[in-house]
């Protein structure tokens, strides 16, 4: 009978954490991270400028940081927000073969950052909290793998877009029809019968200490140093090597990474603190930024999707450890205000990129500024004591 159990359980842990991962990979991977292999092509059809395309991220990241801020506070229809997170990040990039300048795509890329906030802080707190329950916390990392796996999928299918010769719109056909295959496999899998939210449990307030007021600032700028890379590598290869097959294959390498950062992450999970490891792993994605600006040709935009990449997700599962690490009993709480954070670093980036490239015609300012933040998001991070506050917070 116990053995029966164990399998029950594994079986029950494996769908919960299979299916957090295809949402991920629908409402992060393809919902959010589409738009960047899409910017030359849309450039290309005269939709927007380069400048546009930081202004239309940046309508992206404030519904993103509108999503996120509601999931954080709701306690009501919580599931609901959940599901239709991933429904609309699915119908939306459908939808938006259908536009065609930069005011209908910044609609659009409003409301699907809106469903991606929900989606992220709901998904992670559903699997945390279900993974835990089934005894396969470790299961929780993988989960994360989702916008990487995402991502590469895009960036491979905009391979073969580019091959075909398709128009934006077109591609935006083939993105949504991905994710409407993948949702349609989930659906029946997501939380359901009050699993996100159970209104008997009232948690104590949550007191704001130094430690977690650091981790959220060095959350901030981790949002703001990676952005600019995430949003324009696409477009900074094409302008760099037009009609080079690299150009097409920059994007699939940094979502391949980041599920590569996300593999080491769990094989060394039992290393060094996390925190240190956040701050590590911050401190590479500087590297990353730094190598795609001053390393010449090639070699350098490939060691920025590497390192920029590799830590693109392992800062978002650490960080999001770290916080339940610091305040464990607010799981969904500090996931929301977190990535409440990250978008608001996420919206500032492309705000600094639409003035950099109006004043100087240039990304690389924007870029040294992204340096920046990194380096002393890693600063903050590792200068939290996580341990001692943890048994604090755990005691009170």
């Amino acid at each position: 009978w116990q053995l029966s159990f164990n399998l029950l359980d594994t079986g029950m842990a494996l769908r919960i954490a299979l299916s957090g991962f295809a949402a991920l990979i629908v409402a992060m991977g393809i919902g959010r991270f589409a738009f960047t292999p899409q910017v030359p092509l849309m450039i290309a059809d005269h939709q927007f400028s380069l400048t546009g395309a930081g202004l239309v991220a940046a309508i992206n990241y404030l519904g993103y940081l509108c999503g996120a801020y509601d999931a954080m506070r709701a306690t009501r229809h919580v599931e609901r927000r959940l599901w239709l997170g991933v429904w609309a990040a699915m119908a939306l990039t459908l939808l938006s073969a259908l536009a065609q300048d930069e005011w209908t795509h910044g609609a659009l890329r409003f409301v699907i950052g809106w469903a991606s906030g929900w989606a992220m802080v709901l998904v992670a707190a559903w699997t945390n909290e279900r993974l835990a329950h089934y005894g396969r916390p470790a299961l929780s990392a993988a989960v994360f793998a989702g916008p990487g796996a995402g991502i590469f999928l895009s960036g491979m299918l905009a391979v073969g877009i580019n091959a075909l010769g398709l128009t934006a719109a077109q591609a935006w056909l083939v993105y949504g029809g991905l994710a409407l295959v993948l949702v349609g496999g989930i659906s029946a899998f997501l939380p359901r019968g009050g699993e996100l939210h159970r209104p008997d449990v009232a948690p104590e307030p949550l007191l704001l200490t130094p430690a977690l007021k650091r981790l959220v600032w060095s959350y901030s700028l981790a949002g703001f140093g990676y952005i600019l890379p995430a949003t324009f590598l696409s477009q900074m290869a094409a302008a760099r090597f037009p009609a080079s097959l690299f150009a097409q294959f920059v994007w699939p390498v940094f979502g391949g990474a980041a599920v590569l950062g996300i593999v080491i992450g769990i094989v060394t999970r039992h290393r060094l603190t996390t925190q240190t490891r956040l701050a590590i792993t911050l401190w590479v994605q500087a590297l990353g930024v730094l190598s795609a600006e001053v390393v010449p040709g090639v070699a350098g935009l490939a060691l920025g999707a590497l390192l920029t990449g590799g830590g693109f997700l392992c800062v978002v599962q650490l960080a999001l450890q770290h916080g339940r690490e610091l305040a464990p009993r607010h799981a969904r709480y500090m996931a929301g205000l977190l990535t409440t954070g990250y978008a608001i670093g996420q919206l500032v980036g492309p705000m600094l990129s639409a003035l950099s490239t109006a004043l100087t015609h240039r990304l690389e300012p924007a870029l040294y500024v992204a340096v920046i933040a990194l380096l002393v998001a890693g600063g903050l991070a590792v200068n939290t004591p996580a341990r001692r506050l943890a048994q604090k917070t755990a005691t009170r």
